[in-house]
């Protein structure tokens, strides 16, 4: 079965040079081909720093039991979403890490975990090259993790001149955890489709060697039965209803106070410094020679950064080109009829369009809308909604290009179907406190 990333490449491509040709912005685009890829080496080489620093670390919490730690006091969640992964094996730990850092919108810190985790589940991985199923699954979570503190966003709000740039906190806790329902749901019924589909042809194979007098091998195997997605849909909708009157009680209890903007100051500059050091000092404590540790760990960062430059490359030229062709324009201007009947600002929706190719990107357009009307519905839409989204294909290349995965199977498809229950949980969220 070939890898659906081939569709993907391929139609944006196609999609880039038609454009083109109906815009007349060939040249634009052949120029964007060259400074993307250009762009693309500059990220992985910009990668290299973060990914040594943050998998140094990392080494040494690995040395001195942490992550076991970790792993042990989430097993009850984490095996129940990760049956197949150990529950004392690395990527769980790592798994937690990442999601952690997301939540807490240490970004920097959240890629070498994230990659981490990924490498450690293909060593698990009974077919090298070709996505588990715990791998799409988490890759789908962490493209919408759950989110407490959007710190880029709320720092760009504060310099705007927001009156309340900690205002998105709730509305961004919300959209993400209606994604990261969507997420885990999508990832389990695709999975359990691919199952289906999988078992039903081993039978009529078996079938047609039968007819044809044929005894395979494995004739005599009988199809296991898949696993039934715990998540049903009961769950979920119990899952959302909750978190609607939570939005209604937050009105009264929550928002009513202005959130200090000295919380957004704090968290900025100083998780990131405390969670090195606390990291280093949990590894002094448990007598562990912390430099040398880290310096093994940060060997992995370089390694990374020549591993996914291919990835990052052909993913993110084809994106840029895209871009400069005018078809992205062109799809917004087809989509803005639609959007306008239920009130989704016209202006936002470059930024709910563009978040999952380009993440630099839909966070100049968030920032040219916060700062040129800082107290609209529009600046608060599409702040949530950047703090809320993910670049999924940024996370797809770099995720799956470090453990060399090259069928990615239904990851894409379950990571932009959150992506669009994010988006639209921001908007009603947004609407409705607005």
């Amino acid at each position: 079965m070939k890898s659906p990333m081939n569709g993907v490449w391929f139609g944006l491509l196609l999609a880039a040079v038609i454009s083109a040709a109906i815009t007349g912005n060939m040249e634009a685009v052949t120029k964007a081909s060259f400074a993307s890829a250009k762009s693309a080496v500059e990220l992985a080489i910009g990668l290299v720093g973060p990914m040594a620093l943050w998998l140094g670390l990392m080494k040494i919490a690995e040395e001195g039991g942490l992550l076991k730690l970790l792993a042990k006091a989430l097993r009850p969640i984490m095996t129940r979403l990760f049956p197949d992964v150990p529950a004392d094996h690395p990527a769980m730990s790592s798994m937690i890490l990442n999601l952690s850092s997301n939540a807490l919108g240490l970004g920097n810190a959240a890629t070498p975990f994230g990659v981490k985790a990924m490498t450690e589940l293909e060593k698990l991985n009974p077919s090298p090259g070709k996505a588990t199923n715990a791998m799409c699954l988490f890759l789908a979570i962490n493209t919408s993790n759950v989110t407490f503190l959007p710190l880029g966003v709320m720092a760009v709000r504060a310099a705007a001149g927001v009156n309340q740039p900690a205002d998105i906190l709730f509305p961004t806790l919300f959209a993400t955890s209606v994604s990261t329902a969507v997420a885990i749901a999508a990832a389990k019924i695709l999975q359990k489709n691919e199952t289906d589909f999988v078992i039903k042809s081993n039978i009529d194979e078996e079938a047609k060697k039968k007819s044809d007098g044929v005894a395979g091998a494995g004739s005599d195997l009988k199809p296991s039965k898949p696993k039934t997605p715990r998540l049903t849909p009961t769950t979920m909708l119990i899952f959302i209803s909750f978190l609607i009157l939570l939005v209604l009680a937050a009105r009264h209890v929550i928002l009513a106070p202005a959130v200090p903007q000295a919380l957004n100051t704090i968290a900025s500059h100083w998780l990131i410094p405390v969670l090195m050091l606390s990291l280093a000092a949990y590894g002094v404590v448990k007598k562990v020679p912390v430099y040398e540790a880290a310096c093994e760990g940060a060997k992995e960062g370089f390694n990374v950064a020549i591993r996914i430059l291919p990835y990052l490359v052909l993913i993110l030229t084809v994106i840029g080109m895209f871009r400069a062709s005018g078809g992205f324009d062109m799809a917004v201007r087809l989509l803005s009829p639609i959007t306008s009947t239920i009130g989704f600002p016209p202006e936002v929706l470059p930024v709910a369009l563009l978040r999952p190719l380009s993440g630099s990107g839909a966070f100049a357009l968030m920032s040219d809308i916060v700062v040129n009307s800082p107290n609209s519905f529009a600046s608060f839409l599409a702040s949530t909604i950047q703090g809320s989204t993910e670049t999924t294909f940024y996370v797809l290349a770099v995720y799956f290009g470090a453990a060399g995965i090259k069928d990615p199977r239904h990851a894409i498809w379950a990571a932009l179907t959150a992506d669009f229950a994010g988006i639209m949980a921001a908007f009603s969220i947004c609407k409705l406190m607005w």
